[in-house]
């Protein structure tokens, strides 16, 4: 008999020395304790060695999937072949099918074959001569990842860790420019407190100040690049008539270094947002068109990762951010959150308060779809979501205009059923004159 061995260096053929030894299943196990005992059952009869990490995982794979590859086909025809009269023992009995319908050979697949099998891994460095045990070692550690991301289909495209962090550090971009912003307009504003009421926008004020520098040079100053032409004339005139305290050099030195700090973490935020809005199309491209780039990478980043996202039912969507809310209802016994983080999605919020509600339901459940859709399909196309978002609009647009219509009806019906309620009171009242 002859024993079929996969290892991650190659493939081993072994001959059986003393068949009758296979019949003692049980305490086959003592035969491999040592070396010299192992060597008494089995012998090295061919080893065929992979060229590299490559063929070594197109040959695991077609294994592990039950199929015949090509180095294992070469090494049967070459060495097995020969002794046709033989028995294979082999480790899958599945591919012993595969080999005996395509080489004609007799495969054996028992309980003993197993052990046998595991009394070789166990002394395989002894019986496998000319490989060193550290290649063997750093061989199955190279072929494991291979496998591993074979078979979870690794894409670099696919990694939603990028997104996890890209929004985390958004969200904390955002509380950082929120108070630079806040301390630059109430430093500057003991210099030049007019001019903060008149540029609402903080990256204008940021650039204005910037170029402003004190109050005095306003006059000589083109804003017309960061400013409209009318703002621009209102802050000169502003700053003829300026309640502000004068500064030093150093203070507005200081000042302006802020500014420039808030300019470059803006136009980073920016870059960033690029960054993730990209990202998000080529990981969950029909979430992003449920609902949006942000609520989705927030969605992702709450759940862990897509794939957990994906294991979520659509209720579970729904209130997903509402953790808190959800369990002080439960505590207390009121009405639980209609909604969570999907909230912030366009479709809801474009919905009236008394929609708010189904319409939340609706998209987490069409969300539930495309998530697992992206998580677990093959195509990248955002077709399924750009579909669903059309049957949500159109399903909001029928509530709305059914709102608008019953509004009027409704009015007429209350008028009616008030007009009975007191015609109903009035006889009651007379009735009861009449008793007394």
């Amino acid at each position: 008999m002859l024993v079929l061995f996969e290892t991650a260096a190659g493939y081993a053929i072994f001959k059986v020395l003393d068949e009758s030894k296979l019949q003692e299943v049980d305490s086959l196990w003592k035969e491999f304790e040592t070396p010299e005992k192992a060597n008494k059952v089995v012998k090295l009869k061919h080893f065929e060695k992979f060229q590299d990490t490559t063929e070594a995982l197109a040959a695991a794979t077609a294994m592990t999937e039950g199929k015949m590859g090509k180095s294992l086909k070469k090494v049967l025809k070459k060495v097995v072949a020969k002794e046709a009269h033989e028995q294979l023992a082999i480790s899958d009995a599945k591919l012993g099918g595969v080999i005996k319908e395509k080489l004609n050979l007799s495969c054996v697949h028992s309980p003993a074959v197993a052990e046998l099998m595991r009394g070789i891994r166990t002394q395989m460095e002894a019986l496998i001569t000319g490989l060193p045990p550290r290649e063997i070692s750093a061989m199955s550690l190279g072929l494991a990842h291979s496998l591993s991301r074979y078979k979870l289909k690794f894409s670099p495209d696919k990694v939603d860790t990028m997104i996890v962090q890209a929004i985390s550090l958004l969200d904390d971009l955002d509380k950082e420019l929120n108070n630079y912003i806040m301390r630059c307009r109430e430093w500057y504003g003991w210099h030049f407190p007019e001019v903060g009421k008149i540029i609402t926008d903080n990256l204008a004020y940021c650039k204005s100040v910037r170029k402003i520098g004190a109050r005095t040079n306003v006059a000589t100053t083109d804003l017309s690049e960061h400013l409209p032409e009318e703002v621009e004339a209102e802050v000169k005139l502003a700053a003829e008539i300026s309640m502000g305290t004068e500064v030093s050099e150093e203070d507005i030195g200081n000042i302006m270094h802020l500014c420039d700090q808030v300019i470059e973490i803006t136009e980073y935020r920016t870059q960033l947002y690029d960054y993730l809005k990209n990202r998000m199309m080529a990981i969950a491209p029909n979430l992003t068109v449920m609902v949006g780039e942000l609520v989705g990478a927030r969605l992702i980043s709450h759940a862990g990762s897509l794939l957990n996202l994906a294991k979520h039912p659509a209720s579970t969507v729904q209130i997903l951010g509402a953790e808190k809310a959800l369990f002080r209802a439960l505590k207390t016994r009121r009405d639980t959150p209609k909604y969570g983080l999907i909230y912030h999605a366009s479709l809801v919020g474009q919905t009236s308060a008394k929609n708010k509600g189904k319409i939340s339901r609706m998209l987490a459940a069409k969300a539930s779809l495309a998530i697992r859709y992206d998580a677990l399909g093959e195509d990248t196309n955002a077709e399924m979501g750009v579909e669903n978002r059309a049957k949500l609009e159109a399903r909001l647009r029928h509530l709305e205009e059914k709102g608008i219509r019953r509004i009027s009806g409704t009015g007429k019906a209350m008028a009616k059923s008030d007009k009975y309620q007191h015609k109903r009171a009035g006889k009651f009242f007379k009735y009861i004159e009449e008793l007394l």
